[in-house]
């Protein structure tokens, strides 16, 4: 008899166990498919996904306005505007000091190549300078032989920073409209849902709101720390361009992994042609420096406190996202992690039993008498 009930429920194990890995599987199709029409709809999707990401930046602002009596479409535009100004006075405190400082940092990396010749003739190298001559020769003879294969960079790089440009223009028309519009999408989304999705979606959409703003906001006070510890370490060794090389900073804080990768580079190279390789290595370990704190310690608290993650789902989340995506996965991975959370929350706590309310005859427990 035992033997007989033992084989029964083996069966039955056996037989949800299949049909819940029949379930997982069909729900893994169903988010292969959705990815693969992610994928095809990219073109209009990453504009959309800045914009969204712009709106949560510059809608304080824009609500602030609106609460002053001012009408949708001026406060969308004056706040669209002042947008464009604080990006152009951005590239400008990039861009001026560069022009003006040019000469000499072409000075510099004149100094430098010539100090790291003489430092390739002297020993253990001991490369004289018709080695380095014959170098050179073999390396033009290579470049003139890959022309077309040039040809073809420069056109595929023309063509990112046409469809950069495109996408740009195009955030910046869909942030105008979700800054004149947002506040009337919840109320027609619940017009346009049937049943119980009336109810849901808009307030599951509401909190995705909430948390992608979090997140950005939370991104640039960590690129404000970065661009303010580098900046201020800068300073103190003496190397130029201070105020760009910190704007940069900030900038490409919104970028993880590579963005700060992109901005140490840059920072270790203008202190190595103009004060030196120890200025350079000195630079080099601030960096290194900031950069861990910041990643192991500032963006994570920042993150997991704004996101309801915990510092190693963030952690885990960017890893994951640049590993199957590059930048453009690190930089979407935390938000798509924490609207996961989100729904899983919501899930959850509309799935989960409701608390047990005494019926009306039902007696109270008694209350524990004090020892």
């Amino acid at each position: 008899m035992s033997s007989t009930l033992s084989s029964a429920r083996a069966t039955a194990a056996l037989r949800t166990s299949a049909r819940v890995s029949a379930e997982l599987l069909v729900v893994l199709v169903m988010a292969a498919v959705a990815l693969w029409v992610l994928g095809r709809m990219w073109s209009v999707v990453w504009p959309l996904i800045v914009a969204l990401f712009l709106t949560t930046l510059t809608w304080p602002l824009a609500a602030f306005l609106r609460r002053r009596g001012w009408r949708p479409a001026l406060a969308a535009s004056v706040v669209t505007v002042l947008f464009l100004l604080v990006a152009a006075g951005i590239m400008a405190l990039i861009a001026v000091p560069v022009a003006s400082q040019s000469g000499e940092l072409v000075d510099g990396v004149a100094a430098g190549i010539q100090r790291l010749r003489e430092w390739a003739a002297g020993p253990p190298l001991n490369i004289g300078d018709d080695q380095i001559t014959g170098a050179f020769d073999t390396a033009m003879d290579r470049l003139q032989n890959s022309v077309g294969s040039a040809v073809s960079t420069v056109v595929t790089g023309v063509s990112t920073v046409f469809n950069g440009l495109v996408t740009a223009v195009l955030a910046l028309f869909l942030m105008f409209f979700f800054l004149k519009d947002g506040p009337r999408f919840l109320p027609w989304l619940t017009r346009q849902l049937p049943g119980r999705l009336a109810t849901d979606v808009p307030v599951v959409a509401a909190r995705g709101w909430l948390t992608l703003g979090s997140f950005v906001r939370s991104q640039a006070f960590v690129g404000l720390l970065d661009a303010v510890f580098i900046g201020l370490g800068l300073w103190i060794v003496g190397v130029p361009l201070v105020l760009p090389l910190a704007v940069l900073t900030f900038v490409s804080a919104f970028v993880p992994i590579v963005g700060a990768l992109f901005a140490g580079l840059v920072a270790v190279l203008i202190a190595l042609v103009s004060n030196g390789l120890t200025d350079a290595l000195i630079v080099l370990a601030i960096i290194v420096a900031v950069q861990q704190l910041e990643g192991n310690v500032f963006q994570p608290m920042i993150q997991s406190r704004g996101l309801g993650l915990h510092a190693a789902v963030v952690l885990l989340a960017v890893t994951l996202g640049g590993s199957l995506a590059g930048v453009v996965g690190a930089l979407l991975a935390v938000p798509a992690a924490a609207l996961i959370a989100v729904v899983w929350n919501y899930l959850r706590d509309q799935l989960s039993d409701p608390p047990h309310e005494p019926e009306a005859d039902e007696p109270l427990p008694a209350a524990p008498v004090p020892s």
